[in-house]
């Protein structure tokens, strides 16, 4: 019995590293921040007070970020700005008639794959700033703050000093060269 149960053993363990070695690998992207904003609902307004935030928080935020070269000077001026930014969009909420506010935090979050023009963000964990409105549980817009890929709105382009472009094409030819 005892010859049994050390061979069942060896058994399962073997059976399991074969099982963890074989499951997918969940990467983690340190090159980049992520915004990511989460409606309180999928209600239309909801929905709509999401993009009116989205643009305010954009606005502040472009030319404290278009001096920044790496993922972590943009990571610290958001982390100094967080009441900030929360400031803003809650005065957006505000101003519009709602009565939920906003939560702002930088976490790491999983992400599905998202291509932004020549480049593809592949499924995985990002850092991103995260604004909650409200519950948060609604349907969610999500963009890249660093390397800045994606600060646009509908009725808006924001229009980057070349200097931007330059951060953006020498962080794609180093990414190209790695």
């Amino acid at each position: 019995m005892r010859k049994f149960c050390i061979s069942f053993l060896i058994l399962t363990i073997i059976v399991l590293t074969g099982v963890a070695v074989s499951l997918p690998k969940t990467q983690t992207h340190t090159e980049y921040l992520r915004i990511h904003i989460r409606a309180d609902s999928n209600e239309q307004d909801a929905q709509d007070i999401k993009y009116v935030v989205k643009d305010a928080v954009v606005e502040f935020l472009t030319p404290k970020l278009v001096e920044c070269t790496t993922k972590e000077k943009a990571e610290q001026i958001i982390n100094d700005n967080l009441e900030n930014i929360e400031s803003i969009a809650n005065s957006v909420l505000k101003r519009n008639g709602f009565s939920y506010e906003c939560n702002a935090k930088i976490a790491t979050e999983q992400f599905p794959t998202r291509v932004y023009g020549p480049l593809t963000l592949e499924s995985g964990f990002y850092d991103a700033l995260i604004l909650e409105l409200g519950s948060g549980s609604g349907d969610n817009w999500w963009c890249v703050v660093y390397p800045p890929l994606c600060f646009t709105t509908s009725g808006t382009n924001y229009v980057y000093r070349s200097k931007i472009m330059d951060i953006i094409n020498d962080f794609m030819k180093n990414k190209e060269e790695k």
